[in-house]
């Protein structure tokens, strides 16, 4: 399987930290809650996904996970939510950004014809739309939380097996122009979870250019609403290990070129 996007890990793992922290903070309440966690990745499912490496630590939640690789219906996330309180005072979701309203529930969306000034559709919402409707069906206590660009500077958690792939890739990328190859993509190919192995290959940009990669159906669950423990087993070894960061009055440096 191939990984073309160096900084993927430290994002997954700022993603991870973060929805723990929710699940802490959503922990100590003596009231019933639902807490939607809303994550960015378009039309790809992949870093909402991530979140399910909590598994890892021993935590049951997110306890539903939805992504855009499915058609989402408002009616079954919200037979989905009633289920999961009957077992959970404090209902975790992680949905994503891209997910595709079921037809018929269309009017619920609340991106519907808007683009941005590339002419892309405009993804962020869903979240605060789940939000409104989960208060009005159910009256308990709901709040939304958007994870979008933060994750992608997060530097104070990058993982450090994402920071070294970064330059052994950035490195095989200038070889490869030494030996007068072009038109290509730097990729890494997966060979191993256990242990993690994996190499570099250079792929024809076409290939890649302006295409997305879904995230596995059968890493799935059949409802539609969760991901499989193999999830797990790919992205665990991404977020692993910590750099040392250097830290000003407090505050973590950032480099200005």
């Amino acid at each position: 399987m191939y990984r073309s996007h160096p900084g993927f890990g430290s994002a997954a793992k700022y993603v991870a930290a973060t929805v723990q922290e929710i699940i802490r903070d959503s922990s100590v309440y003596s009231i019933d809650s639902v807490t939607i966690i809303e994550i960015m990745g378009r039309h790809a499912g992949w870093l909402t996904a991530s979140s399910c490496v909590l598994r890892a630590n021993g935590e049951i939640a997110p306890h539903l996970i939805y992504l855009p690789e499915n058609e989402f219906s408002v009616k079954n996330f919200l037979e989905d939510i009633r289920r999961v309180r009957h077992v959970h005072k404090a209902v975790i979701v992680a949905v994503s950004e891209g997910v595709k309203l079921k037809e018929g529930e269309k009017d619920f969306d609340p991106k519907k014809g808007i683009v941005d000034v590339f002419g892309h559709e405009q993804l962020s919402g869903i979240g605060k739309t789940l939000e409104n409707i989960v208060f009005r069906e159910m009256g308990c206590k709901v709040r939304s939380i958007e994870l979008n660009v933060m994750q992608r500077c997060s530097s104070h958690i990058s993982s450090n097996t994402d920071i070294t792939e970064a330059e052994r890739i950035a490195e095989d990328a200038v070889k490869a122009a030494i030996e007068g190859q072009t038109g290509k993509m730097m990729c890494f190919k997966r060979l191993y979870n256990t242990p993690y192995t994996v190499i570099t290959e250079a792929v024809d940009v076409n290939e890649v250019a302006n295409k997305e990669k879904k995230f596995p159906q059968k890493w799935i669950t059949d409802g539609h609403n969760n991901v499989t423990n193999e999830a797990v087993d790919y992205f665990l070894p991404l977020i692993q290990g910590e750099q040392i960061i250097r830290m000003k009055n407090g505050i973590p440096i950032h480099y200005h070129i």
